[in-house]
């Protein structure tokens, strides 16, 4: 299994890190190239995922950057909680720390779910809600067996979802989809089996990046169902 991650040089810091492996590395994601060359993304660095002291500093973060951006306009920006002092062995390893963290950050959220999308991970309309806004997270990190997501380091990238629905309005959605799976099997052989479009499929099967199989179920629990 190739690991871009490996053989990275010694970098001065953890953002020269990201935009080599965006934009030198052939990263199939033209979104995520971009976001990099418009320096319209939002790396922060953090100590751990587990701590509920760090996970309430991500969520303030994430309320900033909710806050700083504009919904009325057509720009595309991500949010990226980097964690470069933990690290997984194995895809599993990382899909169950990814999912802990994912279900702290719940737990801790003062904000009610998203309503443009579905609190049960089950159904196809799910989306992750923070602060009161839906995400669609991609886990990263150096042993995923997908190499457009062998980051650096471990890695969760909050990607808003209404700017996926921004796409589809302009009627860009399925041009960049296209191109993007093009690229992405170029480099791989094979794009991600798991990947749907909204819609048809939970897209938690999607967040680690591991190849989940069909009898695979989301351990996220929602602690605070919409009445």
């Amino acid at each position: 299994m190739k690991t871009i991650a490996k053989s990275y040089p010694i970098y001065k810091t953890i953002d020269q890190a990201y935009k080599d492996f965006i934009l030198t590395q052939k990263h199939p994601c033209v979104m995520a190239k971009t976001l990099f060359m418009t320096d319209n993304y939002h790396l922060k660095v953090y100590q751990s995922s587990k701590q509920t002291e760090v996970l309430n500093n991500i969520l303030n973060d994430l309320e900033a950057f909710i806050d700083q951006y504009d919904f009325e306009s057509n720009t595309f920006e991500s949010f990226l909680a980097v964690f470069p002092f933990e690290h997984y062995e194995t895809e599993i390893d990382f899909e169950n720390s990814l999912w802990q963290t994912l279900q702290q950050l719940h737990e801790l959220d003062d904000c009610d779910w998203d309503p443009s999308v579905s609190d049960n991970p089950e159904e196809a309309t799910f989306s992750f809600s923070l602060k009161g806004r839906a995400f669609y997270i991609v886990g990263l990190h150096p042993n995923s067996s997908r190499i457009a997501r062998q980051s650096p380091y471990p890695t969760i990238v909050f990607n808003l979802h209404v700017q996926f629905e921004q796409l589809r309005a302009m009627g860009s959605y399925k041009k960049i989809k296209k191109r993007i799976r093009k690229r992405d099997k170029k480099l791989q052989g094979h794009i991600n089996p798991v990947l749907k479009d909204f819609g048809k499929d939970s897209e938690t099967k999607q967040y680690s990046g591991r190849a989940v199989d069909s009898h695979w179920k989301c351990p996220f629990h929602n602690t605070k169902p919409t009445t």
